[in-house]
């Protein structure tokens, strides 16, 4: 990212934004927008919008090169544009404000107008033209709208006269004293001016607005801010601009006293790091080294008074620093089993329930992706020793929690069906690549069959979460099969998901045996999902499918795409029960399977096995000749039956999605390995 590409002759964008474009791949569908929003002059709009405003923020560059954001003031009015080319701003000069410096006759200036009430924001770049001490005009080089998300209800009030300056001294600092640090703290909101140097040698002054959750800037031991960055419009032009010429001017203004802490200072872009994925809602970082810092008391004549529910919306889809550290102190203890607190029970059907979990210790729960198992360690009664399996969550990672949703049918089932709240179980961190990505635009196709519907809900939550996060929703189908109307889980869930999608995803419920279930408002489709439903009722192209089910489910739905020519890629499959999903068309494994009898030998117990082709797996082959070794699934998708191998080695039909560490192998879907003849060695 060092060196950006040159942009192209006649992109709207400058290199630093294309760079930063590039790097989350929307550089060609970013440039209809430039080309229609960008602008050279203020539309009627937002000539009508300004003069509404009872503030303005302010992006200068002073003669020593520091950049500065500062605001002013006045009563709504104070801001006209007498035509589209120009902005006029009524206020008089300020000898305390470091920016002031910045904007003479000639300078570039950027600005932004935010209204808190109507959460209306419109940015506005030129040139100053100054004739007096009483105001001055910018003549428009750019202007465009931005997004309304992240910013807060306020209500403004003027508690002097706004042309006169404030009484209180500036106080200039050499380091962020405990004012400046509160300040920064307690913020939900702060501005920063950048700039660029044009080929011409002119410069391109930008400000923008920032806001997240109080406590969304951090302040390292060095006196050094982390700031997260959001989704937003993807035009880039504070980031672009920090990218080649990384200085910046911060400021924070304190809505009650009307303080302002101005700072000047030194940027670094950080595009991956493990913070990122902790903080919840960033996409990036950057870094902010104040080298000038000026604290102006009672600088702004405004006072805010927060709205009843001002907040945005948006900022339940962040995070704060507190949080990122829990998550990160989390993710240290992903191979340890933790206890979980069941915290509620809820029947999704007559044979599904809804376990939700927290965590018992203290620590903050692992994120997950949409479509992971969650492995869990509960003890039975009459068991010597805990029994482990795998559930796939159903809860998307935006939600916070974790809720498992369990079919009743199996000894360890209904142990867990019979669970109340307050009860404990033991939990480890949540594993499987069988995952979607909401950010694709290529139709998501979902096929489940009964309690199959659990990761692809998760999958539909998280499409639709990201949908509202990024204001883009994948495209998305879901057809879910069960036997009955009763057996069918979810119902209310997804209906509410489906409204939500407006209009981008679709739900076709398919019921084998719909008894009393009446068609329309129980159930759309009477039989079973086949190639001759998607064919009737999907539009068929280039999608990407979603298979979960028992596993004759998915071979038959598998076989069915593959026949009508859909590639081996693009059909994703959970690992379901003892059974792997035989596919074509993909590749021979690494290792090839033996052929030939092998000789197992059971180290820690002293047991002795002979496996031949067709006798299954290593844990099946340990399991009848007496032992119970620990596993969550039976597909390789938890990593609950990693075994070591002491002697030999081992093959899968399948890759597994659960990493495999190096000298060990996941038995429930291992087999021994094509070899001299040796015996194989497992430390069980």
């Amino acid at each position: 990212m060092s060196n950006p590409s040159s942009p192209r002759l006649d992109s709207p964008w400058h290199a630093g934004e294309l760079a930063i474009q590039q790097s989350v791949g929307v550089v060609e569908h970013m440039d209809r927008p430039g080309r229609l929003y960008v602008r050279s002059f203020l539309l009627d709009q937002h000539r009508a919008f300004y003069p509404l405003l009872p503030s303005i923020a302010i992006g200068a560059v002073d003669p020593a090169g520091d950049v500065w954001a500062t605001m002013r003031a006045g009563e709504p009015g104070f801001l006209q544009a007498p035509d589209p080319g120009t902005l006029h701003v009524r206020s008089r000069r300020d000898a305390a404000d470091p920016a002031e410096a910045g904007m003479e006759d000639g300078d570039a200036l950027g600005m932004v107008g935010v209204d808190p009430m109507t959460r209306r924001r419109n940015r506005v770049n030129g040139t100053v033209r100054r004739e007096g001490t009483e105001g001055f005009d910018l003549a428009v080089t750019q202007s465009f709208g931005n997004c309304p998300r992240y910013i807060q209800n306020r209500r403004f009030a003027l508690v002097r006269d706004p042309q006169e300056p404030a009484r209180p001294p500036a106080v200039h600092l050499d380091a962020l004293d405990a004012r400046a640090r509160q300040l920064i703290t307690a913020a939900d909101t702060f501005y920063v001016a950048s700039y660029v140097v044009r080929e011409d040698g002119t410069r391109q002054v930008d400000v923008s607005h920032r806001g997240g959750k109080p406590g969304f800037v951090r302040i390292g031991d060095d006196g050094v801010l982390t700031i997260p960055d959001f989704n937003g419009n993807l035009f880039f032009m504070t980031l672009g601009n920090l990218l080649l010429h990384p200085k910046a001017g911060l400021l924070f203004v304190d809505s009650a006293t009307g303080d302002m802490l101005q700072m000047s200072g030194d940027t670094e872009l950080v595009l991956d790091s493990p913070e990122i994925a902790a903080f919840e809602g960033a996409e990036r970082l950057w870094r902010f080294r104040p080298r000038r810092v000026v604290h102006r008391p009672e600088g702004l004549p405004l006072r805010w008074s927060f709205e009843p529910d001002g907040a945005s919306p948006h900022l339940a889809m962040t995070g704060d620093w507190a949080q990122a550290a829990q998550r990160r102190e989390a993710a240290a203890l992903a191979e340890r089993w933790r206890p979980f607190r069941v915290v509620r029970t809820v029947d999704e059907s007559t044979t599904i329930r809804s376990l939700h979990l927290e965590p018992a210790d203290g620590i903050a729960r692992i994120p997950h992706q949409a479509g992971q198992h969650l492995p869990i360690r509960v003890a039975l009664p009459g068991t010597d020793a805990p029994v482990q399996r795998s559930y796939t969550l159903s809860t998307a990672p935006a939600d916070g929690a974790y809720r498992i949703s369990v079919k009743r049918e199996g000894r360890v089932s209904q142990h867990l069906h019979a669970l109340k709240e307050g009860d404990v179980l033991e939990v480890r961190a949540p594993a499987g690549r069988f995952t979607l990505d909401a950010a694709q635009r290529r139709t998501a196709v979902l096929l489940a069959a009964g309690v199959g519907i659990t990761p692809l809900l998760a999958m539909l939550r998280h499409v639709v979460h990201e949908g509202a996060r990024t204001r883009t929703l994948r495209p998305t189908w879901l057809f879910q099969s069960a036997r009955t109307a009763g057996e069918r889980a979810f119902d209310a869930e997804i209906a509410a998901l489906v409204q939500a999608g407006k209009g981008g995803l679709h739900w076709v419920r398919v019921l084998s045996a719909p008894q009393d279930a009446k068609a329309g408002p129980d159930f759309d489709v009477e039989g079973r999902i086949d190639m001759a439903l998607l064919q009737a009722t999907l539009p068929f192209g280039d999608h990407d499918f979603y298979l979960c089910g028992p596993p004759a489910f998915m071979q038959s739905v598998y076989d069915g795409l593959r026949g009508l020519g859909v590639a081996d890629a693009r059909i994703h499959a959970e690992v379901f029960g003892p059974a792997s999903l035989r596919r074509s068309g993909s590749e021979a494994p690494a290792v090839p399977a033996a052929t030939q009898p092998v000789r197992l030998v059971f180290a820690s117990s002293g047991k002795e096995a002979r496996w031949k082709p067709g006798d299954g797996s290593l844990l099946e082959v340990a399991e009848a000749r007496g032992l119970s070794p620990a596993f969550g699934c039976r597909g390789g998708s938890c990593g609950s039956c990693s075994t070591r191998v002491l002697q030999g080695a081992v093959s899968y039909a399948t890759p597994p999605s659960f990493a495999v560490e190096e000298g060990a192998a996941l038995i429930c879907c291992a087999v021994p390995a094509a070899s001299s003849g040796e015996a194989l060695h497992l430390a069980l």
